[in-house]
């Protein structure tokens, strides 16, 4: 997830580019650039950290340039530096990119024979150089289509040519990108605020189009050069508002990226038709699964969750023991862990403190560690042997929803490969286990087609003083996440247990009062947890079940109601979590908390 602007017009394009990237800034803040044209030569400038520290760079320049590209980075391939920073540039061709190329390993070595060279590590640097190999035989807009025969994955990316200095060839596929129409000027960006200040009509592209603009206009076509008649629409929004494309709050608009974020995250790192899980993504290998005598995952907060659930999923489909800790508990207790064990660090922000003392604990007694992380270059990045990072772009509203589904996908993965390469599962129980997981963003699509009964639900309860979760199995760290987040941004008290359980505690609590959520994804458990939702309902509490097993006894028992299509057991707790996200959304706006930046929370932890 990253930023792309571009202009061309009648006024400097310079400064218009910076404040563009500086609107982009919630995309993506590792790195920044701006490529702009001058006496037809494409400068660069690029700079790691904030894009302060690129407003620094150009802020006295004094040149004036009609046409600029520019571009704010959220790492995927190569670390934050000012090498990998984009613009990227062969010869006079020069790219800004969004995405993920699945394939960009296999063409760069191909490029590399061309003699073609490579500064970066990125994947985007293919893009230039392809457009470079292809441009010198045909005009700027046929190259690149020439190019995207060739790659595969998801990206959008605008090109510039030193040659052809009058157009942006820009393209989208499965990534963002809108145009702006101004009064004798045009803007290609990710998003709509990096340049709602210039312009208010705007021509979304879809999947499968490309854009070229002019001094004196736009022209649209699909991928083959057909042109397109496009909806020129007019942004009511305010610039604030802009920012959250359309949501109000941040937390909203990443609940609903999450179809996107996982898709992003299984991406290039699966093999469908022979059931492989690309064990190298991990930094793995076959004889390192093998050694393998015990696995230790450590987490803190929402991560702690997705480690609690991956235990039920690496215990039960590849027979492997795990113990599971939170971070601040693990490097105090003495744990028996050695050379022959795994440990797995799981943080979104890869600079949890707890976190990293874990990773240090755990290597200084001879474990390999492994740590899933969102930033790539973070400290536990590089202080771990191996690292697989999910690809759920920045999160900033403080509680975490879309990285901790991306985490789920990501323990989902490790499992498979886990159990491919110990024997415990076979190659159709794998087939059978990623197939699975292509069918999640969509199902997602239907949760958020239940807002509306979600609504209601937090209607009625918005001013309740107390919540109790209740879940068995995998179903019981899902519940654990959504007290969670009830209690983070609503500041209501809610508490999350196993089902099972609940009868040597916490019934105590349940009367007329008390709203009880019981989450009900796996047949294995069905009548014990009927038999649970008895015992609230005895006792006078009210039920709001959330399941994926549709049944007459379920909904006749409860007050509320809320079915999702069955998947399978450990990918169905995604889609309960996304209602729970949508619940303690609702719950707080309705008590007016402050969603994205709640009392006394801060996104990263990084002290004790």
């Amino acid at each position: 997830m990253c930023g792309i602007i571009g202009y061309i017009g009648n006024n400097n394009a310079i400064p218009i580019v910076i404040d563009g990237i500086k609107k982009l800034e919630y995309r993506g803040y590792d790195s920044s650039g701006i490529a702009y044209l001058v006496d037809s030569q494409i400068v660069i400038k690029r700079k790691k950290g904030k894009i302060d520290e690129l407003k620094k760079e150009v802020d006295n320049i004094s040149v004036v340039s009609n046409l600029a590209i520019g571009h704010t980075r959220w790492a995927t391939h190569g670390k934050p530096s000012d090498e990998n920073a984009h613009p990227h540039r062969s010869d006079g061709i020069v790219v800004v990119h969004n995405g993920i190329l699945e394939n960009f390993l296999e063409i760069k070595n191909s490029l590399k024979k061309e003699g073609y060279l490579f500064s970066s590590e990125t994947d985007t640097e293919v893009l230039c150089h392809l457009i470079h190999k292809y441009v010198k035989t045909r005009p700027l807009e046929d190259a690149v289509r020439e190019t995207i025969k060739k790659i595969k994955g998801s990206y959008a990316f605008a090109v510039i040519y030193d040659k052809e200095p009058n157009k942006i060839v820009a393209v989208r596929k499965e990534s963002p990108l809108v145009i702006g129409l101004g009064n004798g000027e045009y803007f290609i960006a990710s998003d709509v605020p990096a340049f709602l200040n210039y312009s208010k009509e705007v021509i979304f592209l879809n999947d499968g189009e490309m854009a070229i603009l002019y001094n004196d206009g736009v022209i649209i076509t699909d991928f083959e050069g057909n042109p397109l008649t496009k909806e020129v629409q007019v942004i009511s929004w305010t610039p604030s508002m802009a920012e959250k494309g359309g949501y109000r709050h941040f937390m909203l608009k990443e609940i609903y990226e999450q179809p996107r974020s996982i898709a992003d995250t299984v991406r290039g790192r699966i093999i469908p038709e022979k059931g492989l899980v690309v064990i190298e993504e991990f930094g793995l290998t076959e004889d390192i699964i093998q050694r393998i005598k015990k696995i230790f995952i450590v987490a803190c907060g929402t991560s702690y969750h997705a480690a609690l659930l991956g235990k039920y999923m690496i215990e039960e489909m590849a027979r492997i023991p795990v113990e599971v800790d939170i971070a601040s508990e693990f490097r105090y207790r003495n744990p028996i862990i050695d050379e022959r064990d795994l440990f797995i660090a799981i943080t979104q922000s890869g600079e949890t403190a707890d976190t990293l003392a874990a990773i240090r604990e755990a290597r200084k007694r001879g474990a390999k560690c492994l740590s899933i992380c969102n930033v790539l270059g973070s400290t536990a990045s590089r202080e771990s042997d191996f690292v697989f990072y999910t690809h759920s772009g920045p999160e900033i509203g403080v509680a975490s929803t879309k990285a901790f589904t991306a985490q789920i996908v990501a323990l989902y993965l490790l499992t498979i490969a886990l159990g491919k390469y110990r024997g415990t599962l076979s190659e159709n129980d794998c087939i059978a286990l990623i197939n699975d997981i292509f069918r999640v963003p969509s199902e997602i699509e239907k949760v958020f087609e239940k807002e509306n009964e979600i609504k209601k639900i937090a209607k009625r309860f918005f001013k309740s003083a107390d919540f109790l979760y209740l879940g068995r199995g995998v179903d019981f760290p899902i519940a654990l996440e959504g007290a969670l987040k009830l209690k983070e941004i609503s500041y209501v008290h809610a508490e999350g247990y196993p089902a099972g359980e609940m009868k040597h505690g916490p019934i105590a609590l349940i009367d007329e009062d008390m709203p009880v959520l019981v989450i009900l994804n796996s047949r294995r458990h069905f009548d014990k947890v009927i038999t649970n939702i008895e015992e609230v309902r005895s006792r006078g509490g009210i039920v709001i079940s959330l399941s994926s097993l549709e049944s007459p006894v379920v909904r006749d028992l409860s007050s509320f109601c809320i079915y999702v299509d069955n998947i399978n057991d450990y990918l169905n707790t995604i889609l309960i979590t996304i209602l729970l996200q949508l619940i303690a959304y609702h719950i707080a706006v309705l008590r007016g908390c402050d969603v994205d930046q709640p009392r006394n929370l801060a996104k990263s932890v990084t002290v004790e």
